[in-house]
């Protein structure tokens, strides 16, 4: 399990880290007397998100409920949807709270945490982003007790490694995908009633097309690399562009004809 290193000994902190505001390195020193405590509206912090990083043994689940698209054809990072035209996350509510019976990403659910490594060993250290509001002199749970690692920070510790390893798996996961040329620029598109069809996002996705036409020995090699079940998820969440649209409509007072209208975020 990872441990929390004195601050003389911490690796640092490289790089933008993604709705991370203020990371800085979880330590006795620096914050023994903090810990979190759950506030009022707790996924604020990612209210104004369009898409969230997504590990491949999450794309199963996050189908159900968001298109999964990758960031780009050379390095095809999956992503869940959860955001259209504004930068307005369509499942958290005015209350900031996660629309239930929605799968969580596991990014959003280990925030304000993650992993920080250092380049010259295999050390590993726990960041905090202490702008997260639920971050209080005055929490529910401490991140130190008695000097040491409170339980619920090594939980945290736990499940930031299991993340982490989920993460380097999903790496992997996207060479495997670049390499075998099976993505392409899309567009999402819908037609309202007696109308033409009309492109709301474009986004990089499976080119089913050539997956069906892919030779016996690559699609065998699809499947024994256990890239098949996932590129099919990928294709079956493209039905959750019109939930999501749908979603949008809803949100905001819309209709058909007005679906494309940039709003304000309120």
């Amino acid at each position: 399990m990872s441990e929390v290193p004195p601050v003389a000994d911490t690796p640092q902190i490289e790089g933008k880290m993604f709705l991370f505001r203020k990371p800085e390195l979880l330590t006795k020193e620096a914050h023994g007397s903090m810990g979190v405590k759950r506030p009022k509206r707790p996924f604020a912090f990612c209210e104004g998100v369009r898409a969230v990083p997504l590990t491949v043994t999450e794309i199963p689940m996050a189908q159900k409920h968001y298109p999964i698209i990758f960031a780009d054809e050379k390095n095809p990072m999956p992503m869940a949807v959860v955001g259209l035209i504004d930068d307005i996350n369509l499942f958290v509510d005015d209350k900031g709270e996660w629309e239930q019976n929605c799968y969580i990403p596991g990014y959003i659910r280990r925030y304000p945490f993650a992993l920080a490594s250092d380049q010259n060993s295999e050390r590993m250290a726990i960041v905090v982003d202490v702008e997260y509001e639920g971050i209080t002199k005055k929490p529910d749970a401490k991140f130190f007790e008695n000097d040491e690692p409170s339980d619920e920070t090594k939980r945290v510790m736990e499940y930031c490694s299991n993340y982490e390893r989920d993460r380097i798996n999903t790496q992997q996961f996207a060479q495997a995908l670049a390499e075998h040329d099976l993505l392409a620029t899309q567009v999402a598109q819908f037609t309202p009633d007696g109308g033409d069809p009309r492109p709301f996002a474009q986004y990089i996705g499976v080119e089913e097309k050539r997956l069906t036409q892919l030779t016996d020995d690559k699609y065998l090699e699809l499947r024994k690399s256990n890239l098949l079940p996932l590129l099919y998820a990928q294709l079956m969440s493209m039905a959750n562009w019109r939930t999501i649209m749908d979603r949008r409509i809803r949100r905001h007072g819309l209709d058909e004809s007005d679906f494309l209208q940039p709003v304000t975020k309120q």
